[in-house]
């Protein structure tokens, strides 16, 4: 059986990850990209873990091999039609232990080319911990700052459609900024965040400059690291602006629009918003939830900017020293341009124009 550390795993060449531990546990963090093929289901998993505490070691290894035995022709096929030639697929369950071996070990009799992760994804979960630190940084950030709805993703979008390199906080957290940020989206845990903030990061290792959005220390369920908030806060900062109208109309197309035919969907609108209600005066509160029985979204957004968003948005910016750049975001492709223009000045040693 050929075996691979995650000091060789990390660094080889077009990797497919195969994970056999049970979907929960997938979906509870795995390797980014990392394919899910379990061995056993959450139940089966649950039951075998019974049988290990009340009856033993041997009784368990038993059950799961009848349990497994008759699923072995199919989790072969799925590895098959998992990779394509050139590829390098590498079985992980949780510490490398009987169901990677298990699964690398079928694997080889059947003539697939695999390896097994010793240490598994808590050996891989170790390796993003020692690793994730201020030596994947770039030289230095420019931050986009702006009040919800301005269009700082858009902008992001833009660069990087441009060729400009960007770290993409809100893809990491899966979560976008607001209270619809969770919905239509599976919000991702500190695990993953960590996980897939490195990976973006090697790749922005030792740059001269990278875009980024001003986030909050905590983005949905994660926390960003600190060494990154002190990067962020040492770099060139730009404040995007527009108005009230067009904010709430960038945040309805984003969050609202593509999810009105979701099932549910104004369930959880009512459910995101139930946790900030009390920040409210009683007579906006009722505003608010009027707003959603009667689904009336754009009303509910700017009710929301007036209210709840923009008022914090000075706090926020507070928390920086600056010197800051405003730039108009009526147009995206014109903001983008002068963020660019702003960009190379900085490059080539000018100073633009400062507004603080």
């Amino acid at each position: 059986m050929k075996e691979i550390d995650i000091n060789q795993a990390i660094h080889i060449q077009n990797p497919v990850f195969i994970d056999v531990r049970s979907p929960g546990e997938y979906e509870e963090s795995h390797i980014p990209g990392a394919i899910n093929i379990p061995l056993f289901n959450d139940e089966e998993r649950a039951q075998v873990g019974t049988t290990y505490k009340i009856k033993g070691q041997d009784p368990a290894k038993w059950l799961g091999m009848e349990l497994v035995s008759p699923k072995i022709p199919d989790l072969m096929k799925e590895i098959r039609q998992a990779t394509t030639a050139g590829q390098n697929p590498i079985i992980y369950c949780w510490r490398g232990g009987m169901r990677s071996k298990s699964v690398a070990t079928f694997a080889e009799m059947s003539g697939l080319p695999v390896q097994r992760l010793t240490g598994g994804f808590k050996q891989y979960r170790q390796w993003i911990l020692d690793h994730l630190n201020e030596s994947l940084l770039p030289e230095r950030f420019i931050v986009l700052h702006g009040m919800t709805g301005v269009g700082k993703t858009l902008v992001l979008e833009q660069l990087k459609d441009r060729g400009f390199p960007v770290l993409d906080l809100e893809k990491c957290a899966g979560h976008r900024g607001s209270v619809f940020g969770g919905i239509g989206t599976p919000v991702h845990n500190q695990k993953t965040f960590e996980a897939l903030l490195y990976h973006q990061l090697v790749n922005l290792k030792g740059l001269p400059f990278v875009f980024m959005e001003a986030e909050s220390r905590r983005i949905g369920k994660a926390v960003q690291p600190e060494f990154l908030l002190e990067a962020k806060a040492g770099g060139i900062h730009i404040v995007l602006e527009t108005t009230v109208q067009i904010r709430a109309e960038r945040i309805y197309q984003e969050y609202v629009e593509p999810y009105l035919t979701h099932e549910q969907f104004n369930a959880r609108v009512m459910e995101a918003i139930t946790p900030i209600l009390k920040r409210f005066l009683p007579k906006v509160k009722d505003e608010l939830i009027e707003y959603i029985e009667q689904e009336q979204y754009k009303e509910l957004i700017v009710l929301l900017l007036d209210h709840y968003y923009d008022p914090r948005y000075q706090h926020k910016l507070e928390e920086y020293d600056g010197p800051f750049y405003h730039v108009r975001i009526d147009s995206v492709e014109e903001a983008v341009d002068h963020i660019v223009k702003i960009t190379q000045q900085h490059q080539e040693g000018q100073k633009p124009v400062i507004h603080s």
